[in-house]
């Protein structure tokens, strides 16, 4: 299934953040830039290294008006013992969804089957709740929290700019490329 100007459908999930235990809906997203960010699970390999390449970016999400949702299958309470009993899980801000009931991993059919986990999946998603962008990749596979600010940038650019689109490697500030016949076999 192609998600690419999909809407993400209402949930409502619960999480951890900061100590809290607290729920997350649509609701939540709507009004700013989210990334939905997929991992396999909790007291995991991967994962921690992941999570916490977000917490180092987080500031740089923030403003870029973006918050980050990390999900799960695990509940909201291995969320919260693993940040309490793990120091590179324990320094994470942004909620950690549990989706114990498939709202998310269902829409977005990003369950194995066979082990019961999420694929590693990251969703950008508009602030009105339309995905601009998407990445699945195999559990064995980390992801790097500058290529998704990077796309979320490019996003919000197209978003911004409708008739200027992004070359490869864009950041912020560089010259983006406006499409014309006339430049049709010149790049």
């Amino acid at each position: 299934m192609n998600y690419i100007n999909k809407e993400i459908p209402d949930f409502n999930v619960n999480a951890y953040q900061k100590g809290e235990l607290i729920t997350v809906s649509k609701a939540d997203l709507i009004g700013k830039w989210s990334i939905i960010f997929f991992y396999p699970a909790d007291f995991s390999f991967v994962c921690p290294t992941e999570l916490s390449d977000l917490q180092d970016s987080y500031a740089d999400f923030k403003a870029a008006d973006a918050e980050i949702y990390s999900v799960s299958v695990d509940s909201q309470f291995s969320h919260m013992s693993w940040a309490e009993t793990t120091k590179t899980i324990g320094k994470i801000e942004y909620p950690m969804l549990s989706d114990q009931t498939h709202q998310l991993t269902d829409f977005f059919n990003i369950l194995d089957n066979e082990s019961g986990q999420a694929y590693r999946g990251v969703f950008i998603a508009d602030p009105k709740g339309i995905i601009k962008s998407y990445t699945i990749n195999a559990m064995g596979i980390g992801r790097n929290a500058q290529e998704i600010l990077r796309t979320l940038q490019a996003a919000e650019f197209v978003e911004a700019n409708g008739d200027d689109v992004c070359p490869a490697n864009w950041h912020p500030g560089e010259k983006t490329i406006k499409p014309s016949g006339k430049l049709v076999g010149k790049i």
